[in-house]
């Protein structure tokens, strides 16, 4: 009856707490904690990025928004260096290093999990292949394979444009280079987000559960992508666990005595949402819910 759950993933949400504005009208205590905060995340990037044009560098940062929750992959690391680029105005290298890496994940999505579509059509085309700078061959063979989700599939393709504009020479790159950079990464940020997200809508995750919480449907753990991407980022775990913050990890405490039963995911987000409904004593799910406190 348990699930797993993604708890492995990396996230920044420092630009999210620049953008906030600090109202008038908001208790004097709570303005304080908000101007301290904000300086406090401004020394920090000062001291990451260096003081020269401090100030530019700053609504850099800003521009790009928040890298938001990300399960660990191929492209946590290089995406922190795209962005570092742009922060400290390296826009072309912002820019070509967001289309390679598109490229990048495109390659390792085919490379990881081809071996599962052998009775495809699509299969005898990209076997024989350790990389592929075809972009139109990997993007039509996912989606063919059903790994890549229908917006991903489409911010993948308006990547490809952003690289043709960018890579093959173009004049008017000398003079564009930042509002490209900014638009490249704008949209391997939609990929990663639409792909690799630690929870949301994708169809692999459970509905219904309160929370930012990120539970894989029980229907879903055999899919390529999801065995192979998802859920070595996950901890199987039942609706009766806790989590506790340790430094840099989650530390999962789940020793409660389950039943060897199993459930459908309506009824995980049940119990999830209600943990009261199961009674541990007699190692079973109760039918109702338990009525008063």
């Amino acid at each position: 009856m348990k699930r797993y759950r993604v708890l492995v993933y990396d996230f920044d949400a420092r630009a999210t707490h620049l953008k906030k504005e600090i109202r008038e009208d908001w208790d004097k205590h709570i303005k304080e904690h908000w101007k301290s905060n904000q300086e406090w995340i401004k020394e920090g990037l000062i001291a990451e990025y260096g003081a020269i044009r401090a100030f530019k560098k700053i609504n850099n940062f800003i521009e790009l928004d928040a890298n938001l929750i990300s399960m660990i992959a191929f492209h946590n690391k290089f995406l922190h260096q795209i962005r570092s680029a742009y922060v400290i105005e390296s826009y072309y290298a912002a820019l070509t290093g967001a289309c390679a890496l598109g490229e990048r994940i495109l390659n390792h999505l085919i490379l990881r999990l081809r071996d599962y579509y052998k009775a495809t059509v699509d299969y005898k085309k990209v076997y024989r292949k350790d990389s592929f700078d075809n972009w139109d061959l990997a993007i039509n063979t996912l989606e063919a394979w059903e790994i890549l989700l229908p917006d991903v599939v489409k911010s993948f393709w308006e990547l490809k444009e952003i690289r043709n504009k960018s890579i093959h020479f173009n004049p008017e790159t000398d003079s564009n280079d930042k509002e490209l950079s900014l638009e490249a990464i704008c949209k391997l940020k939609e990929v990663v987000l639409g792909q690799f997200s630690g929870f949301g809508t994708q169809p692999w995750f459970i509905e219904g559960i309160k929370g930012a919480t990120g539970y894989i449907k029980s229907e879903f753990e055999e899919k390529p992508f999801v065995k192979e991407i998802v859920i070595p980022n996950c901890v199987k775990v039942g609706h009766l666990h806790t989590l506790e913050y340790d430094h840099s990890d989650w530390v999962v405490h789940d020793s409660h005595d389950y039943a060897e039963i199993e459930i459908s995911d309506e009824r995980f987000a049940e119990l999830m949402n209600n943990p009261r409904q199961y009674d541990a004593q007699n190692n079973k799910i109760q039918l109702t819910a338990e009525s008063g406190g």
